[in-house]
């Protein structure tokens, strides 16, 4: 996936938020290694149980995926979003995790979303047409089947 855009701002990550931003990183790197047909069906599957992520959870995950690998601060949007939501979802929530493209020109692209808007990213909703989405379930509620 490509996009041609700046680096993300790469800010500090405290001590304490850096091992589980690293290991969702290293898992990333490994996961886009899949077809996206495989990645579609590990994150569906990670994804079970969490609660729906908040914008502010979702833009703090991505802050630290971006603070702990310059390969997600840059061009990697691919890993960056699989880290961004395994990062989430190792907090218990879950966001939108998108893919899609945009025609003129041509760019295809990977991002996190949530309540249908980009976090963290430049472009506004919309901007890509999405492709393939592994969509945050609401947890069902006791006494309900």
């Amino acid at each position: 996936m490509s996009q041609s855009m700046a680096p993300a701002a790469r800010s500090p990550v405290p001590l304490r938020d850096r091992p589980a931003a690293l290991a969702a990183t290293g898992a990333a790197r490994l996961l886009v290694l899949l077809r996206p047909r495989g990645i579609r069906r590990v994150l569906s599957f990670v994804r079970r149980g969490a609660a729906p992520a908040t914008v502010e959870q979702a833009l703090a995950a991505r802050q630290a995926v971006v603070g702990v690998s310059a390969r997600c601060a840059g061009e990697g949007c691919l890993q960056r979003s699989v880290a961004t939501a395994l990062l989430c979802r190792l907090r218990g929530v879950w966001p939108d995790w998108c893919t899609g493209v945009r025609t003129s020109p041509f760019r295809a692209h990977a991002w996190v979303e949530v309540a249908g808007r980009p976090v963290g990213e430049p472009h506004a909703a919309g901007y890509y047409h999405r492709l393939m989405i592994v969509a945050a379930r609401p947890r069902r509620k006791a006494g309900r089947r």
